[in-house]
């Protein structure tokens, strides 16, 4: 078994132990919203597509879903099913108009039809406005796992997860996946070897779609709640930073991004207690409410420090084939 190998089975174990150390809510989060960025991974890391508006795929599904089980009585699966299905469609859409442009021109489309789905879903009255949905049901898994509680709907969440990141991984080590590759490296020679350059990127918009659409869907039942947040630009630009942090173009890399962005939403307060109670510097209790300067300083940081993000900085340098400095002349 390779080294690699080794790696994933010790993440598998600690994962499956995770509850008994942490929050299960919290590493829940940390799960779906590594799984959001490994969606926007595969679009910007593998297909050289960077989306402005990913979180409206991702926020759309936790409505579709919300509104499904809470005022439609759905089966919890035949919630997730729907809001995932939604968030495909809508990348069908949103793709087809945004896939004809390229560069810059193509992002900013994405945020322009993400921006005018957040006002539709602002007014819309199935989303109930500026308060969103509430008390969304966790219902029932197949009709008999409860999960109302902790433990095992933390377990089906893993589950998904994992499901969600081998698609991802099985994609991009696929044929198709090796074709995204040659596109994102120099399209005009995909060209001219005769790929349909247009219908991959559309596929592979959508795939990301429909992955973002998952972990929304599913952020929806474990928190209970869709809010206007949820789809918002800010939350495409999370998910960005996420990315970035960790490494695009790495299976791991954003893994790794969105469980530093989760922890330092959730944390950042209690560590500027700790450091005001532990120096007696009261300022240190402002921390807690400067996670966007925090978190824009470590966006700083990576961008003047580790241009390939921090995993994939480690990756690089740990490359068997990396060219190595050379020393000084003999003789």
């Amino acid at each position: 078994m390779t080294l690699k190998k080794w790696g994933y089975v010790l993440a598998l174990l600690a994962l499956l132990a995770a509850p008994a150390v942490l929050y299960p809510v919290l590493v829940m989060k940390v799960l779906l919203y590594a799984l959001f960025a490994c969606s926007f991974n595969l679009l910007i890391g593998f297909a050289g597509l960077v989306s402005f508006g990913h979180a409206t795929f991702f926020g759309g599904a936790a409505y579709f879903c919300g509104y499904a089980l809470a005022s439609l009585g759905m089966p919890t699966e035949a919630g997730i099913l729907l809001g995932t299905g939604a968030s495909a469609l809508i990348g069908l859409v949103v793709g087809g108009l945004a896939i004809r442009r390229q560069g810059v021109y193509f992002s900013m489309i994405t945020l322009a039809l993400a921006q005018m789905l957040y006002f539709f879903y602002l007014q819309a009255p199935f989303t109930g406005g500026e308060d969103g949905l509430q008390a969304i049901p966790r219902g029932t898994l197949l009709g008999f796992i409860d999960l109302h509680n902790d433990l095992t709907l933390y377990y089906v969440v893993l589950a998904i997860v994992l499901a969600g990141f081998g698609l991802m991984v099985r994609t991009v080590h696929s044929p198709f996946g090796q074709v995204l590759q040659a596109i994102k490296d120099n399209e005009p020679r995909a060209l001219s070897l005769g790929y349909d350059v247009a219908r991959y990127k559309l596929v592979a918009f959508v795939l990301s779609a429909t992955l973002a659409g998952l972990a929304g869907a599913t952020k929806s039942v474990v928190l209970g709640a869709a809010t206007l947040t949820d789809v918002h630009w800010a939350m495409s630009g999370l998910v960005i930073l996420m990315t970035l942090i960790g490494g695009m173009g790495t299976f791991v890399g954003p893994i790794f991004g969105a469980a530093i962005i989760v922890a330092l939403e959730s944390k950042l307060g209690d560590i500027g207690d700790f450091l005001a109670a532990a120096t007696g510097i009261e300022w240190f209790r402002a921390i807690g409410v400067s996670v966007p300067l925090v978190t824009g300083l470590i966006f700083m940081a990576c961008v003047m420090l580790f241009r390939r993000g921090i995993l994939g900085e480690l990756a690089h340098a740990l490359r068997p084939d990396r060219p190595r400095p050379e020393g000084p002349p003999h003789g």
